[in-house]
């Protein structure tokens, strides 16, 4: 029997309503508690936000399970949202797959993403992709549909074939994916509004990947979910954001020698204890002290 997985169940319902659920990624537990403090109803543990984040290193494959592992880990103790991790390829063959998909839905995930990129994968918005035969991804969804312990696991498959080979053959994989058991399939990078209305109308619910000066028009959310889209997802907004705030912040603090707290370049000291629940934590310190 399936055990219980209450925020996959949660994701699952909003993926179905097909409404445009407007998703952040991040790249670090401290980004994914920003993001539900601001009120979203999910969190994406981005590729490219931890290997931008951990490494200092573009999005080339450099990150493994491991990595991944330990920061699903840290963000499924730090908030309560529904929790999807991008996978990138699942690390090697329909086997790793299967051992991705056990380790990540244990860390906490509740809906991995996997891609059917050659190895070393790039970012979806690179140039230089190339794409697995359709046959071998198909085996890796299989694989990663058995090794789920819950049914409310979600498993999101994407495909990078439209740079590769066009749009067509994107659609038809996207439709392979979904009838060897993808719950929600992902076209990563179209170029155009008719592109994006014919991805819309595939059988299962669609990601539709906002890459802030990328190959995809950046669309209002609820266009996106007029169109039918079930997820807007921003994945690397918050770190984008983060860099210009610490570039700023920095770059006033180089110029002037010292840097006061001044709300329009940084957090408060307040506000950062706050973020990291530190009263919750004296709270419990003084419960268990003698």
């Amino acid at each position: 029997m399936p055990t219980p997985n209450a925020p996959g169940a949660a994701l699952r319902a909003k993926l179905n309503e097909r409404r445009g659920l407007l998703v952040p990624g991040c790249g670090n537990a401290l980004a994914a508690r920003v993001i539900e403090t601001l009120g979203f109803e999910a969190v994406y543990l981005s590729g490219a936000g931890l290997t931008n984040n951990f490494y200092a290193l573009p999005d080339l494959g450099f990150i493994n399970l491991a990595d991944v592992a330990q920061h699903t880990a840290a963000i499924r103790d730090a908030v309560q949202l529904p929790l999807i991790v991008d996978a990138d390829t699942g690390f090697g063959n329909a086997l790793n797959v299967r051992q991705t998909v056990k380790t990540l839905e244990r860390a906490g995930a509740n809906a991995i993403q996997l891609e059917d990129q050659a190895m070393p994968k790039k970012c979806g918005h690179f140039s230089g992709k190339e794409v697995v035969p359709v046959s071998e991804m198909v085996g890796k969804i299989k694989a990663a549909v058995d090794a789920r312990i819950s049914g409310d696991f979600l498993i999101i498959a994407r495909t990078d074939a439209r740079a590769v080979s066009g749009p067509e053959d994107a659609l038809d994989r996207a439709r392979r994916y979904a009838e060897a058991g993808a719950d929600v399939t992902f076209v990563e990078a179209p170029t155009s509004l008719d592109e994006l209305r014919a991805i819309a109308q595939l059988p299962c619910p669609q990601i539709v990947n906002i890459v802030i000066g990328g190959k995809t028009p950046a669309l209002a959310a609820a266009q996106f979910a007029q169109m039918g889209f079930a997820m807007v997802l921003y994945a690397n907004a918050a770190l984008q954001g983060a860099v210009r705030g610490m570039t700023n912040a920095l770059g006033e603090l180089r110029k002037h020698g010292v840097l006061q707290e001044d709300p329009a370049l940084v957090a408060t000291f307040a506000e950062r204890q706050e973020l990291v629940h530190k009263t919750e934590l004296d709270e419990l310190e003084r419960r268990y002290s003698a």
